[in-house]
């Protein structure tokens, strides 16, 4: 192992959680811009049952499970949801347009066209979600927080007295 690889991977997971929350968020808040009616509709044309609350519930498990992994809050808690959005999305959506996101058709004076993605995203998603829950949000998350709260006992008048544990 190469010096200062473990220092380097406590840091890690702290691309990841930034690019699959903000991602998650910003899929989130485009869906809840074009108002809460238009994704269950589009929810209503592939056959979704309850359409509505299951597009309000996507879009909700999109912008907070999205923010607990930005901040790295409760992100064992959140991804179940986050997962099962994916896995949704994933063979209802996309799994009958093959494994690749990208498919350029065309180039246009307008810029390039594409194809509609597959489901190479949604499984990139999902392996950023299980590396969190496996490895931890690492620094500078809420999640390191608690438990660095909930580890330590709380100071007692004998820590703050100098030797007061030896009995000097």
């Amino acid at each position: 192992m190469l010096a200062g690889t473990s220092y380097l991977t406590a840091w890690a997971p702290i691309p990841i959680r930034l690019i699959v929350g903000y991602g998650f968020m910003e899929h989130g808040l485009a869906k809840a811009a074009r108002g809460l009616d238009a994704f269950p509709s589009l929810l209503h044309a592939i056959g979704v049952p309850a359409p509505y609350m299951m597009g309000v519930l996507t879009i909700l498990v999109e912008i907070v499970g999205g923010f607990c992994v930005l901040i790295g809050a409760l992100v064992p808690l959140a991804s179940l949801p986050m997962a099962i959005v994916l896995l949704t999305a994933m063979f209802t959506v996309h799994w009958q347009y093959g494994f690749s996101s990208i498919k350029l058709q065309a180039i246009t004076s307008a810029g390039a066209q594409f194809g509609p993605p597959g489901f190479e995203t949604d499984l990139l998603y999902l392996a950023g979600l299980a590396s969190l829950v496996i490895g931890g949000s690492g620094p500078f998350s809420v999640d390191r927080f608690l438990a660095g709260r909930l580890s330590s006992p709380e100071p007692s008048v004998a820590d703050s007295v100098p030797n007061a544990r030896r009995g000097y």
